[in-house]
């Protein structure tokens, strides 16, 4: 059962410049209310002057909003419907009334389309974040289905105001790539709680006997089923997951939602005595993130994913090429990609099993090779179910500049023959994306995935949180040059 996320609560208010007529939007108003296919709160108070304005926020308020669509009917007073965003606290969409009918154009005229106009100048202005749809103008039909395409960023938001990082040890020696400046992320209002892995070895300790742990052990055996097969590791499984939930009750304060940053070598392993593979993949598979090797940004980027598609997501290296018998025995000629737009993405064992195609508890392979193999059980391994995907980070520079990616794509119905959780990926222009997107901005080899389509809404809310235009890379299409793409090449 996925839990950790935000609902949002939506709520309009109309505003009206008082040169127009105020029935022409409150009746607008009326009709995208009636259009919306969601809840939302309709706002009796239309804005026209800064004493509306306070009446109409106490009303939504009051009525438990946290995302606002402010609607033009009509021009609509500029300096009024911009201070709406600046004393309402949570994410605010901004969209006008089209025209209905040439039949009505006198003192049925609007003019909501020059209205936006002043109204995103104002925004600007007062330095005031607001989210604008690509055309924000629009019929009650066109306006409803604009507000919900709000509705997963407005969660997004939300849940970043709200959420609190939990993180566990300092990165692993090597895993510089995974470091980066968090003042961004205070920046954008989240909370971030950086503990030692010897804090977490005592509360595991205290867990000793703990009584619940035999009904978890008994929960994971039934999950993974005939993939069980390391059934004498679960216990200590079992009382690391009711260590960890119980440190995010203890530890969250104030904050509703966490993600959490956790460390799994190279000293975990033979304190703790196993690995934490499968327990991160079952939190997150709860909706709650566990980013590995502690990656604070990646557990970040996983929290976003996980509002946005409410659904699980992972976290994986962008690892290794498909080698060149499998594309041309598997791929070529089934699907059109090329042997540079695809692939693997893999990680030990972090991905919820509701994302595999079949799973298996078992020991892992890399860190047996320097390892007694008894202290590497519990890596999750199986094969990432094929469909679309959303590959995506979001990432502070050395100096703390945000910038993101997304690329969409597909995981391929085509076997790994690997071992890890692992899937084979294909991204449209993968290999000038790698080149001039990941290595060329600098990014670490994780990234986070959610599965689906999600990168209109993932581009907006990167936008909304103040990530700069010019820093959200995405894979350009054939024929399209990157700035640093060499033109002869």
């Amino acid at each position: 059962m996925m839990k950790n996320l935000p609902e949002v609560k939506l709520g309009i208010i109309a505003v009206s410049r008082d040169c127009f007529p105020m029935s022409l939007s409150e009746n607008r108003r009326k009709a995208v209310v009636a259009a919306y296919k969601g809840e939302i709160y309709e706002c009796p108070t239309v804005v026209e002057t800064e004493k509306d304005m306070e009446k109409a926020l106490t009303e939504v308020k009051a009525a438990g909003c946290d995302g606002l669509v402010v609607y033009l009917g009509n021009f609509g007073p500029e300096t009024e419907e911009t201070l709406i965003a600046k004393y309402f606290d949570g994410p605010v969409m901004y969209v006008a009334a089209a025209e209905e009918t040439g039949k009505d154009l006198v003192q049925g005229r609007g003019d909501a389309f020059c209205g936006m106009l002043n109204a995103s100048y104002n925004l600007k202005l007062r330095n005031l974040k607001a989210y604008i749809p690509e055309y924000p103008v629009g019929t009650a039909n066109e306006v409803a289905e604009m507000i919900a395409e709000f509705v997963p960023i407005a969660r997004a938001i939300v849940g970043l105001n709200n959420l609190k990082v939990i993180s566990f040890g300092p990165r692993p020696q090597n895993f510089l790539a995974c470091n980066a400046p968090i003042k961004q992320l205070y920046n954008l209002g989240i909370e971030i709680e950086e503990n030692s892995e010897l804090d977490l070895f005592e509360a595991f300790k205290k867990h000793d006997g703990d009584p619940r742990i035999a009904e978890v052990a008994k929960d994971m055996a039934a999950e993974l089923g005939d993939g069980n097969l390391k059934p004498e590791i679960l216990p200590k499984l079992a009382q690391y997951e009711l260590t960890l939930l119980d440190w995010i009750e203890e530890h969250k304060g104030i904050r509703k939602y966490v993600a959490i940053a956790g460390k799994c070598w190279p000293a975990f392993q033979t304190q703790f005595g196993f690995v934490p593979c499968y327990v991160n993949s079952r939190l997150t598979g709860m909706g709650i993130p566990v980013s590995c090797e502690v990656d604070i940004y990646g557990a970040v980027s996983e929290f976003i994913g996980t509002v946005i598609s409410e659904d699980a997501v992972t976290l994986l290296d962008i690892n290794n090429t498909v080698p060149s018998d499998i594309y041309e025995e598997d791929i070529k000629g089934r699907f059109e990609y090329t042997l540079k737009d695809t692939f693997m993405g893999f990680h030990c064992g972090n991905t919820s099993t509701k994302k595999l195609s079949f799973c298996a508890m078992k020991y892992q392979m890399i860190m047996a090779r320097s390892l007694p193999e008894e202290v590497t059980q519990g890596t999750l391994e199986g094969d990432i179910i094929p469909g679309d995907i959303t590959f995506f980070r979001l990432q502070s520079t050395s100096d703390a500049k945000l910038r993101a990616y997304i690329a969409e794509g597909e995981v391929l119905p085509v076997a790994t023959r690997s071992f890890g959780a692992i899937g084979i990926f294909a991204i449209p222009e993968m290999g000038r994306f790698y080149r001039h997107v990941l290595i060329e901005k600098n990014y670490p080899h994780h990234g986070a995935v959610a599965f689906g389509k999600f990168g209109k809404t993932l581009y907006e809310v990167f936008k909304y949180i103040g990530v700069d235009m010019d820093e959200i890379g995405y894979n350009q299409p054939k024929g399209v040059r990157y700035p640093t793409e060499n033109p002869f090449c």
